[in-house]
């Protein structure tokens, strides 16, 4: 029950009660007055007093004293005296008469007759109303009064608290608007108050929550290292295309880092995040005419561009100008290429999955033309794989033209005592002599099965320039994949080639990933000691990157080991690489494993190593990629 209720009960009762105790005061008021009355009449009686025997002689010498409502008088012996007069029972016309019912009457009996009476009252009754209505009318009023007075309070609390609740139901919809203290004054303003010091205290936080959002979606929605929407908005775009209304086309491209590995490890993570931030820039120039198209970086190494409105053949501009950019940063990175592009169409109705794969298969193609180019692709030509099959084509190209060339780079021993090589970088290119990325010429061998071909092109390549230029002294190391060397025949190829050369075979060290060693450390065990057997000596490169153990050492004992670049970088104030590195040189030096560091690019950084007793330093600190002689 609701205190109004509770209130309002209790003053009608308070009411009731008090005019119930009225009504009995005034009933006792009244039965006192009847008996004081009724005693006066009696005791007239006691007097010595002759009184008359005729009713109407007695009625009239009784009246003198009191007035009467009822006389009856009858005579022992004459009827004719005999007389009455009045109202046995008197009705009052008063509705509240019969709340004071009260009655004086009196019998008596004489030697002449018997007397009955009832005294008058109506009098007195009368008076007990009227001061009973008073008092009912005086209580009424200050009922009404206080109830009245009590539902004005009440109706002013309650307003105050119908505009409390709405005011913290607008906080809990980040309404904040002004308080009107006025509304929560005297008891209330301590609410008032506190909801003042809640409204700015939940506005604190919710900017603070939105602060943090804000930051939040940046990870989420923000690559921190281009500032480019990521992924996940990308899809977002592409999920939309079905709410294009049918008029809607446009052009998306995606432009493919092809060098950001040939990057970070040559020169470390920092600078392949500076070179994705040049391509990102690149990017945002190029579209520099185009204010409605969006740009997305969508994989490590991969970004996407949207720009509507636009046919293809509309696209070209936006694409020579791209070129031109990454043609000039190129001249500045030192690397074979920049990024390629594919260009491909869109409309309302296009098909993700396939516009991606159609993308996908521009950059292939793109990558396959030269540095920095471009291909624009409108549809697929009946070939779904036409990418692929262009590499494929491709690398059986470069394989049948041997179209390669070496660069060199030198490791730099760290003791007179050691004895080091210098590595050969492995560079292919096209018919028109514009390089091809290498990462993903290797990647598409492997993909089609090419790599056992690539791979004795590069060795035979290799033994050819060191038979045939006496000026190249030394040891040189060159890289070959992990999966050949699991394959029998391709190791005997190699022992039997080596076997007719072995002063060139002294000379070379063939540098294997660890991670394609370590998934089977018998047939890696097996090439290293073949190898060993023809005077070649090995080395794992990345090396630290997958599981390493020292069961590894044990069974596999490689000539060399290079830890990967990512353990070079920050290696001056990172003690985790510290003691990884440590580590591994304590285990190597026992083995006879000689250990290199790579990717180092700064003073400190070589300082460090050396101080940690590194075997050798390979990185664009120590000396840059040079090209070696070529072999037509």
């Amino acid at each position: 029950m609701s205190l109004t209720k509770i209130f309002q009960s209790f003053l009608f009762v308070l009411f009731v009660g008090i005019c119930f105790l009225v009504y009995v005061e005034q009933t006792h008021l009244l039965s006192e007055k009847a008996h004081s009355r009724l005693a006066l009449y009696q005791n007239s009686f006691n007097t010595e007093q002759t009184l008359p025997s005729h009713g109407n002689e007695l009625l009239a010498e009784l009246e003198k004293q009191d007035k009467f409502q009822f006389f009856q008088y009858i005579h022992s012996t004459d009827s004719s005296y005999n007389l009455t007069q009045g109202e046995l029972i008197s009705v009052s016309n008063h509705p509240l008469a019969p709340l004071f019912p009260i009655e004086m009457s009196d019998t008596r009996t004489f030697e002449e007759g018997r007397l009955q009476i009832k005294l008058f009252k109506e009098d007195i009754v009368d008076a007990a109303i009227a001061n009973f209505q008073n008092a009912i009318i005086i209580l009424g009023t200050a009922y009404l009064l206080v109830a009245v007075t009590f539902f004005l309070l009440m109706l002013r609390l309650k307003r105050a608290i119908r505009y409390s609740a709405n005011y913290i139901a607008g906080l809990s919809n980040h309404s904040f608007v002004a308080f009107e203290a006025s509304k929560l004054g005297s008891e209330l303003k301590p609410i008032g108050l506190a909801l003042e010091k809640l409204k700015v205290k939940l506005k604190t936080n919710l900017e603070q929550a939105a602060d943090e959002n804000e930051k939040l979606a940046k990870v989420a929605y923000q690559d921190p290292v281009t500032g480019l929407a990521t992924r996940t908005v990308f899809t977002q775009k592409l999920e939309s295309f079905s709410e294009l209304s049918k008029e809607h086309i446009g052009l998306m491209a995606i432009v493919k880092a092809s060098e950001l590995a040939q990057v970070n490890d040559n020169f470390g993570r920092t600078a392949g995040d500076d070179y994705l931030l040049e391509v990102a820039n690149c990017i945002r120039k190029s579209l520099s005419d185009f204010p409605d198209s969006e740009c997305y970086r969508i994989s490590t190494a991969d970004f996407a561009v949207f720009i509507p409105g636009l046919i293809l053949k509309d696209g070209i501009p936006f694409l020579e100008s791209l070129k031109s950019l990454f043609d000039e940063y190129q001249q500045s990175l030192n690397t074979e290429s920049v990024a390629h592009v594919g260009l491909v169409p869109y409309q309302h109705d296009s098909d993700t999955v396939k516009l991606l794969t159609l993308a996908d298969t521009a950059v292939s193609i793109a990558q396959t033309l030269g540095p920095n180019c471009f291909y624009m692709q409108d549809k697929f030509n009946g070939d779904e794989v036409y990418g692929d099959t262009r590499w494929k084509e491709a690398i059986d190209d470069l394989i049948h033209r041997q179209a390669l060339k070496f660069y060199q780079q030198p490791i730099h021993p760290c003791r007179t005592e050691v004895l080091v090589y210098k590595e050969l970088l492995t560079r292919f290119y096209n018919s028109e002599g514009k390089f091809l990325p290498t990462t993903t010429v290797i990647a598409m061998a492997e993909r089609h099965g090419m790599m056992l071909d690539l791979d004795k092109l590069i060795i035979i390549n290799t033994i050819k320039m060191l038979i045939n230029t006496p000026a190249m002294s030394g040891a040189y190391g060159i890289n070959i994949s992990a999966s050949s060397i699991m394959q029998d025949d391709f190791v005997a190829w190699i022992k039997d080639l080596l076997a007719k050369q072995r002063h060139i075979a002294a000379r070379l060290v063939f540098e294997v990933n660890e991670s394609g060693m370590q998934s089977n450390l018998s047939a890696s065990h097996k090439f290293v000691r073949i190898m060993h057997s023809v005077g070649a000596r090995v080395s794992v490169e990345h090396f630290g990157m997958g599981f390493t153990s020292f069961k590894f050492f044990k069974e596999v004992r490689p000539d060399y080991i290079k830890l990967d670049g990512s353990y070079t970088d920050g290696i001056v104030e990172d003690t985790n690489n510290k003691f990884f590195i440590k580590m591994i040189v304590d285990i190597a030096r026992r083995l006879g494993i000689r250990v290199i560091a790579t990717s180092v690019e700064r003073q400190e950084e070589k300082l460090v190593l050396e101080r940690m007793h590194v075997d050798g330093l390979q990185g664009y600190y120590i000396s840059q990629p040079q090209a070696a002689q070529t072999i037509e």
